[in-house]
């Protein structure tokens, strides 16, 4: 079976309560690992000691504290997002971990001074954490969401999913009604109308002693009744914290009396954690642990392991891509996808009928609405009127009983007809009221009609990862069978084919580390090394340390921008006098040292760049002047590129390397699998950075291999300061 990647809504049910007893721990620092869209909150706690918790939201979604030696090495530079998090919540307590709904997310809530600040990780979907200051508003995302149904972006409201079904805290009658509503059977509507998911949805036919498959319409009362018992046990469970967490394991040698080798390890893989032993698991070696807390940290940090040894092994063998991963994971999609859609139906109809009532009881509803109006007229307060509604209600007094409350700061007033609680606007007449009611359902509707082109789009994919899956099959079935040509033929005909990599379904990540990385960089369109200060003290290590015989030096005539050297040689390399610089690698270093400038932020496409050689520059100032940190004195005659327009290129690399580039377009659209053009605009580095990420996502087949190694904060450190815009915008 494949493993477990996941946490469910069941098992943060069981988590939020088991993390309470880490409420109170101060925070010290917080570290963002993007590879692996991995937060660490270090944090140390009067009771526990040093805390570490982590919120994965990547290829693998989960939360838990986890033990010292299981936690990363931090890296070495803080993106921004770290940054950010560090200055809000170093020395902030944290007052609150709890799951929203029965949904798969998890609020953290911190307290510093008078501030709150919440740290919201969605386990769903792609996965995202939003972070929120105490009125909601987002301050910054590891993803920006922009759908019809909700939006997470910096600077708006945060907008959760539509609320879940949460059948942990229903009676009967509600869950039998939601039963009753649908068209399926017992399993696939525990697992999708309650949210349960397959493998809870299953366990919970189990211990019901019903069967997986009768139809909804064939069920009897006796088997929807043993159903919510078996749920309410569940719920009882999570709820008192009464749970016997289990490892599960797929052995190598299921028949062995022993399961563990000769070193005294279970000799087997990891696929499955749950805070409860499963029935649907008898068959399968579970190892118990004293919290689910502690099994989730076992097994996400272990099972990781397992996935990569067997990747060794199997080194220089044809790799079946994960298919089924991400079939299952679009099938998830659609799931939400029609939920929100069903949810959309009710509200809407909800609005409607309330707009409905109002009219039905247009005389009581004008009769409350008139009567607060004339006393607002008559200069009477708000908790006069209300004082006055209170006392017609005591009197029997129909319109004074349906109102249920005032509000002046907003001229509100909520009446109750039928039932139903209805806001109205106490300003307004009936027919406006009901006007803004069917308004709100129209508008509700188009978030109806939002959610169906995005299951639409979906569904999409989910047929292509379907027939990616059949064509690799077929081709690994006519490889066995050893095709109709020769084996020399396919070899020749492989090369002489490029990789389509965007197409590809699983591209490998392939990097190494190179001691330019710590600064800007490029390869020039002929191959040599540009490197730029990103700062003043760059710029003093580059003249200093990097600056040699043969090389070229190149600066903006603007004030500010990075000190730009063009290599010669490398570092390690003696310098032969038969080395040329060509002139479209100088122009394109020139490009680059203008475009990194203060030209770029300051909205201009164009400015000057001069070029000299490495014994012109000197950080000895003339008699009389004075260097600032990262200026130097320049003697001689310089080589002037006027009029030198700003351009840059952002791309992906795929071979001989995996990775994310920037630079001259000249330069780096020759050398990458896909670029996109930047100019001088509107969106702030973060904002672009992160438009960008999303397009590199759309234009590959694997959109997890743009997460590995093109990252929003991977392609910030390729543009240039100061705003930003495609040019195609």
């Amino acid at each position: 079976m494949d493993r477990k990647r996941e946490l469910t809504s069941v098992d943060l049910a069981a988590l939020a309560g088991e993390l309470s007893v880490y409420e109170g721990a101060g925070v010290g620092k917080v570290y963002l690992y993007p590879n692996a869209d991995l937060l660490r909150f270090r944090m140390r706690h009067y009771d526990h000691g040093r805390t570490e918790l982590l919120v994965e939201v990547g290829e693998n979604k989960r939360v838990n504290v986890a033990e010292p030696d299981h936690v990363p090495e931090a890296p070495d530079r803080p993106p921004n997002f770290a940054m950010m998090l560090r200055n809000r919540l170093q020395g902030a307590e944290l007052t609150d971990i709890s799951q929203f709904e029965f949904d798969r997310i998890l609020e953290l809530t911190f307290e510093r001074d008078d501030e709150t600040t919440r740290a919201v990780a969605e386990l769903f979907g792609d996965g995202n954490v939003a972070i929120l200051d105490g009125t909601g508003e987002v301050i910054d995302c590891l993803e920006t969401v922009r759908l019809k149904s909700r939006t997470v972006a910096p600077g708006a409201q945060y907008e959760f999913p539509s609320a879940r079904f949460n059948p942990l805290g229903v009676g009967y009658d509600a869950f039998e009604a939601r039963m009753r509503d649908s068209d399926s059977d017992l399993v696939r509507t525990l697992a999708t109308q309650l949210n349960f998911g397959g493998l809870y949805g299953e366990e919970l036919c189990t211990l019901a002693g019903v069967d997986y498959n009768v139809p909804i319409e064939e069920a009897t009362d006796e088997q929807l009744r043993a159903l919510y018992d078996a749920v309410r046990r569940l719920a009882d469970r999570l709820a008192d914290s009464d749970l016997d967490p289990r490892v599960y394991y797929e052995l190598s040698d299921p028949d062995a009396e022993d399961p563990t080798d000769e070193d005294g390890e279970i000799d087997g893989q990891r696929v499955d954690v749950t805070p409860i032993p499963l029935a649907e698991y008898d068959q399968r070696y579970g190892e118990p642990f004293d919290s689910f807390n502690a099994a989730l940290d076992d097994y996400f940090t272990y099972a990781s392991d397992e996935d990569e040894d067997g990747a060794s092994e199997s080194a220089g063998q044809s790799q079946r891509p994960d298919f089924e991963s991400e079939i299952a994971k679009n099938e998830r999609i659609i799931e939400q996808q029609q939920g929100a859609i069903e949810d959309f139906e009710a509200q809407a109809d909800r609005e409607r009928e309330n707009a409905e009532r109002l009219y039905a009881h247009y005389d009581l509803v004008d009769d409350i609405l008139s009567t607060i109006q004339e006393a607002r007229r008559a200069d009477h307060s708000w908790d006069d009127i209300e004082e006055r509604f209170a006392e017609g209600a005591e009197q029997g007094i129909p319109a004074a009983e349906a109102v249920q409350s005032l509000d002046g700061s907003e001229t509100a007033v909520t009446v109750e007809i039928d039932d139903e609680r209805i806001p109205l606007d106490a300003t307004d007449g009936v027919e406006r009221n009901a006007d803004r009611l069917y308004k709100e359902a129209k508008r509700i509707e188009g978030k109806k009609e939002g959610a169906e082109e995005a299951i639409a789009r979906t569904r999409k994919e989910l047929e292509a990862v379907k027939a990616r899956r059949d064509e690799w099959e077929a081709t690994e079935a006519g490889d066995g069978a050893g095709g109709a040509g020769s084996d020399e033929d396919s070899d020749d005909e492989s090369e002489d084919e490029p990789t389509d990599w965007l197409t590809e379904p699983s591209v490998p990540v392939r990097q190494s580390e190179h001691w330019y990385e710590d600064f800007r960089w490029f390869h020039t369109s002929d191959g040599f090394l540009v490197i730029g200060g990103r700062d003043a003290e760059d710029n003093e290590a580059l003249v200093e340390k990097y600056l040699d015989r043969g090389d070229r030096f190149f600066h903006a005539q603007a004030h500010g921008g990075p000190a730009t050297v063009l290599k010669a040689t490398g570092p390690s390399e003696s310098y032969d006098d038969d080395v040329d610089i060509p002139e479209s690698s100088r122009r394109e270093a020139a490009q680059f040292a203008v475009s990194y400038s203060s030209v770029w932020k300051d909205g201009t496409f164009a400015g000057d760049v001069y070029e000299v050689g490495p014994d012109q520059v000197s950080k000895t100032p003339e008699s009389g002047e004075y260097l600032e940190k990262g200026g130097f004195a320049i003697r001689g005659d310089r080589t002037y590129y006027e009029s030198t327009e700003v351009a840059v290129s952002l791309g992906i690399t795929c071979e001989p390397e995996t990775r994310v580039i920037g630079g001259p377009p000249a330069a780096i659209e020759p050398a990458v699998e896909t670029a996109i053009e930047v100019e001088p605009g509107r969106y702030a580095q973060n904002d672009i950075a992160k438009r960008l990420y999303r397009e590199f996502k759309d234009r590959f087949a694997d959109d997890s291999f743009v997460r590995k190694v093109a990252s929003p904060d991977r392609i910030q450190e390729f543009l240039p300061p100061g705003g930003s815009r495609t040019t195609d915008d």
